[in-house]
């Protein structure tokens, strides 16, 4: 889920906005005050969690340990867990308090990390900033005795998997007044970003063509490496007819590969990102003529799979407005331009599904250390990253407490999604 902006924040660039005084504009500071008593007192266990992730990491649909150790961990903090969750590495942990359960919300942990680079999307601190939330939520529900339903969704394979479209599918946010999440990214020190995210389309394109000699005979090959490439430098030169807002990238996999053997297989993994879903369609009738024009260049035979969409973040207005406010009060300030801006997540398709909110927060990175990099895996691990990843938990818990409490407020929540949906 890396950014495409090159610049990535450094901590001297920018200090952070001054905040408003204390409790300004804050829906029930008494709730807010404990939730930051909560996850506090958590905090120490938070990090340790978080690290030990970060120390193992595991990849889409792989991430059988990870699930062990939240699921274990969620069940001592009172919840009910189901395990393997309609996915054998999703979990489900349940908190239900009062006789009729309430209003229902949702949150949000992902678990998966990248090859090669393990952590370096920071999904770690995704992971303990769920459990942060749905743990802040529940120690208000008992306090002030309120009748609610919290479900944290322990949800695999972010990094190109779409494990969050498959529980879509399966039912799993059905019961959801709202889903919370969040996200670290680079960006100015102490903020919360509201951006939104891309469109994608991932897809595979294979190429199957025969062997030979490269020397004594490669006439008698049909190359299909060849035909990768040259669907690769097809989409080099469209891309002088893209939009700006567009991304078009991929990776050449083979198999059985020798320098002195015609290829007669290849693959090309193919991504392609736009604003919004209706963007993204036009962009994809583009590029896909793109792929057998190679094949009947170079005389392969090609098979093309797509992969499930992923749509654009549609941030619900309410839900941000809410979290603008407690963390320009308390923690920090909000922009609209960093966060994951110019990446995409399966977390897009909650969005036009049901009210949801998935802010960015800003982490310190080195320059050229943005997500997706050896060095954002190092910020990940850092104690200022702790702190931060704990600080927008605090506005979101915050937030989902409201939902579940003022009638009112999850009106306009849901307005607001209404009203954008239509566009």
């Amino acid at each position: 889920m890396a950014p495409s902006t090159p610049e990535v924040w450094r901590p001297e660039d920018t200090d952070p906005p001054v905040p408003e005084a204390p409790g300004s504009e804050i829906f029930r500071p008494d709730i807010l005050d404990e939730i930051e008593k909560k996850i506090e007192e958590m905090s120490k266990k938070l990090s340790v969690l978080s690290l030990d992730i970060h120390a193992h990491p595991e990849l889409k649909f792989e991430e059988t340990r990870t699930h062990d150790v939240l699921t274990s961990f969620m069940s001592d903090q009172g919840f009910i867990v189901e395990k393997h969750y309609l996915l054998p590495t999703a979990w489900l942990a349940t908190y239900k308090h009062g006789q009729d359960g309430g209003r229902t919300i949702g949150v949000n942990s992902e678990m998966d990390a990248l090859p090669g680079v393990g952590h370096a999307c920071g999904h770690n601190l995704i992971a303990i900033s769920g459990v942060a939330v749905a743990c802040a939520m529940k120690a208000v529900l008992e306090r002030f005795d309120i009748s609610a339903t919290i479900q944290l969704l322990g949800t695999p394979a972010e990094e190109g998997g779409g494990g969050k479209i498959q529980l879509l599918e399966k039912g799993a946010y059905k019961d959801m007044a709202a889903c919370l999440m969040c996200h670290p990214a680079p960006g100015p020190k102490g903020s919360v970003s509201l951006s939104g995210s891309l469109a994608i389309q991932q897809l595979v394109v294979e190429y199957f063509g025969h062997t030979a000699h490269a020397a004594l005979s490669p006439w008698e090959g049909i190359n299909a490496l060849d035909a990768a490439v040259l669907a690769y430098n097809n989409i080099s030169a469209l891309r002088q007819q893209l939009k700006p807002t567009t991304r078009v990238h991929g990776i050449f996999e083979g198999k059985d590969w020798a320098a002195n053997v015609i290829p007669d297989y290849a693959k090309y993994h193919c991504y392609i990102r736009a604003p919004n879903v209706t963007e993204l369609e036009d962009v994809l009738e583009r590029v896909l003529p793109c792929f057998p024009a190679a094949a009947q260049a170079t005389g392969c035979q090609h098979k093309i799979t797509l992969s499930e969409k992923f749509a654009d973040i549609h941030q619900n207005k309410a839900l941000g407005e809410e979290v603008a406010r407690i963390v320009k009060s308390r923690y920090g300030g909000i922009d609209f331009v960093w966060g994951i801006a110019h990446a995409s997540t399966d977390f897009g398709n909650i969005t036009y599904a049901l009210p949801s909110l998935h802010p960015g927060f800003a982490i310190p990175t080195v320059l050229n250390g943005g997500n997706h990099t050896r060095d954002f895996a190092a910020a990940a691990a850092t104690p200022t990253a702790h702190q931060a990843c704990l600080d927008v938990s605090k506005a979101l818990a915050a937030t989902g407490i409201r939902v579940l409490i003022d009638d009112e407020y999850f009106a306009e929540v849901k307005k607001t999604f209404e009203e954008r949906q239509k566009f």
